[in-house]
């Protein structure tokens, strides 16, 4: 294991959705020829699609890849005993419910064994949908992994991440996040003593910048402020546990070399990372607020324009300044879908309960909102420009309906009060006042 690549290993290339070439030897990325008969260095080409090949060119997503040994190198994939932890969807529930955090395990985690199900709306076969999971590890991975079920988004709590991928090293702390191709083959190494936080796996169509509309051309999450790795391979003879996620199930095999062998490779199915305190956050500056979907981050379309698969949304520090308004987040039902998560810091629509790595479900046209503390304290509040400090809170938000795990029913982590933070609201309508 490589804990200390060299310095061009964690070189980073910006931009989003381009095309991008990096090669670790001088000459071995091809020129003019994807797969040429003979590769510089006696290299082996290998297409990696993360589309169909007949999908528009606007939204094909591939990268060719120049390896040591091809990936087809392997012998037969074994269905692991050992599982992800979470066990199968429970029952459908309307009810609003949260978690507090997950502790990290005692015994040595690394981060595959370390995932825990939490909720889902599709079966991994299905081509839309997403599933989410909460990550806990203490130790590094000592084995590869890959995820034939959907492309995964990182989302660190506590505790910093090395991801050796395929195509590179990406250096990961808590307020950036990262997002994995479906099939790239990657290894997460820690680089603090243990390591939580939140992983949403996307069956649908690829995540990418959301259009900005009447926003005009800045804002939001910018295409240069994402990040891609440089090529760095590891050239060992050492036996490599390859472990795959099909289906919702483990299968491993053993190799007899390093899978991360990839000397050169140009794409746009790539892994990338986004620092999110480069998200340039827009408001009113009269009155009222806008919908949340101001704070989105990345989406996942579906074929109904506007309607989401997956929206990754944040919620960071910003000033308040509208007047005569209700600040925090109005009281309300939604269409959508929303698995709350919690970085560091508050959430401004929450006075207690909600804490840094635990987690929320509202569902279809579950009413929610502030809680009666914090509701209380806006409405009474002297309404002067304001700063929401030290915070960040995400939201994954999808169309589809969510259904918990069982292990999320029952474990103990599961707050079986979490609908009296509204039962204390008082009446305070008067007809004879204004």
């Amino acid at each position: 294991m490589n804990l200390d690549p060299p310095a061009s290993a964690l070189a980073y290339q910006s931009g989003f959705g381009n095309e991008f070439s990096s090669e670790a030897l001088p000459g071995a990325l091809p020129i003019g020829q994807n797969s040429p008969q003979k590769v510089p260095y006696g290299l082996y080409a290998e297409l990696l699609s993360g589309t169909a090949f007949t999908m528009a060119r606007s939204e094909s997503r591939r990268t060719w890849m120049y390896r040591i040994k091809p990936s087809a190198n392997h012998p037969a994939f074994i269905k692991l005993e050992r599982q992800l932890a979470g066990g199968v969807l429970g029952a459908a529930t309307p009810n609003r419910l949260r978690w507090n955090p997950l502790p990290v395990p005692e015994e040595p985690t690394d981060f595959i064994d370390g995932l825990v199900a939490m909720v889902a709306n599709s079966s991994p076969e299905k081509p839309a949908g997403i599933s989410i999971y909460n990550y806990r590890a203490n130790t590094s991975m000592q084995r590869v992994f890959f995820d034939a079920d959907g492309e995964l988004l990182l989302v660190p709590e506590h505790g910093r991440l090395r991801i050796a991928t395929e195509l590179g090293c990406l250096d990961l702390e808590p307020l950036e996040i990262a997002v994995i191709p479906r099939g790239m083959k990657f290894r997460v190494e820690l680089l603090d003593p243990s390591a939580r936080g939140y992983v949403a796996e996307n069956h649908g169509a690829p995540l990418r910048l959301p259009d900005l509309g009447p926003i005009g051309s800045n804002g939001l999450a910018n295409p240069r402020d994402f990040l891609a790795p440089v090529a760095c391979y590891e050239d060992g003879q050492q036996s490599t546990r390859l472990v795959q996620k099909f289906l919702g199930e483990l299968w491993g095999c053993e190799l007899d070399h390093s899978p991360l062998n990839v000397v050169a490779w140009h794409g746009n199915n790539v892994p990338y990372k986004y620092d999110l305190r480069r998200f340039n956050t827009l408001g009113t500056v009269s009155f009222d607020h806008p919908d949340p979907s101001i704070f989105t981050v990345l989406t996942s379309p579906t074929s109904v324009p506007g309607l989401a698969n997956l929206d990754f949304v944040i919620f960071p520090p910003r000033w308040m300044v509208a007047e005569n308004t209700f600040r925090p987040p109005w009281f309300h039902r939604n269409l959508m879908n929303e698995y709350m998560g919690l970085i560091q810091g508050s959430y401004d629509a929450k006075a207690e309960g909600f804490l840094p790595g635990g987690a929320s479900l509202h569902s279809c046209m579950s009413a929610h909102g502030p809680d009666a503390e914090t509701c209380t304290k806006a409405i009474a509040a002297d309404l002067q420009p304001s700063k929401i400090d030290n915070t960040m809170a995400f939201m994954f938000e999808t169309s589809q309906v969510l259904r918990p795990s069982r292990f999320a029913l029952e474990c103990p982590q599961l707050q079986t009060s979490y609908d009296a933070c509204w039962a204390s609201l008082p009446a305070t309508f008067n007809p004879n006042r204004r």
